[in-house]
């Protein structure tokens, strides 16, 4: 288990930050415990280490270009250079607006929008494998289009490999890096606020 506070450290932040933050003890804890389990898991049999920080590094730089985007890119390129320049790479190929979907509900069906959707092509599966080019698809479903996340997003990642814990955890992944980035974002500008 780490003992460094990873919101802090990715907000640089001041005293003053830390004493308000301080003041919410369950959260501070929560966040980090969700940042441990996720990054220093008991078992990655089913999601690797590797994996996980280059879906990290996909994900937050689809939405950002900020701190959190950079600390994951640095985990994915030290991983292996190549790979995880590919993978930054391939998010810039593939950031859009959003969120994008089809609402399936009669009254929200005016509200849909279309938009890019990341399908791999056979060399995209060349370069990453089938498995991590169907978890980079599936990332930028649950970034870009999450109201379309279905039965069929589902498939085609048990298709290309992966297992339903694999599954559950890469999709707790993503939403804690939005989750992450947006908290982020927030106490950055209260310590704006405060400085």
């Amino acid at each position: 288990m780490t003992t460094v506070d990873i919101v802090d450290e990715l907000v640089g932040a001041t005293d003053e930050l830390r004493a308000l933050r301080e003041r919410r003890p369950v959260t501070i804890e929560q966040l980090q415990a969700s940042f441990d389990a996720l990054f220093s898991p008991v078992s990655s049999a089913h999601f690797s280490l590797t994996e996980r920080d280059y879906i990290a590094a996909f994900a937050t730089r689809l939405t950002s270009d900020d701190a959190v985007a950079e600390f994951y890119a640095e985990r994915a390129l030290a991983r292996d250079a190549q790979r995880g320049s590919d993978i930054l790479a391939y998010a810039a190929e593939h950031t859009t607006g959003g969120p994008f979907g089809q609402y399936r509900e009669a009254g929200l069906v005016d509200e849909s929008t279309d938009g890019h959707r990341l399908v791999p092509n056979d060399v995209d599966i060349a370069q990453f494998g089938e498995r991590l080019a169907a978890a980079l698809a599936h990332t930028h479903l649950l970034v870009v289009r999450p109201r379309e996340a279905d039965d069929a997003a589902i498939a085609a990642l048990l298709a290309a490999g992966w297992s339903p814990d694999g599954i559950v955890t890469l999709s707790q992944l993503v939403s804690f890096l939005a989750f992450q980035q947006r908290v982020i974002s927030g106490l950055r500008a209260v310590q704006e606020e405060i400085a």
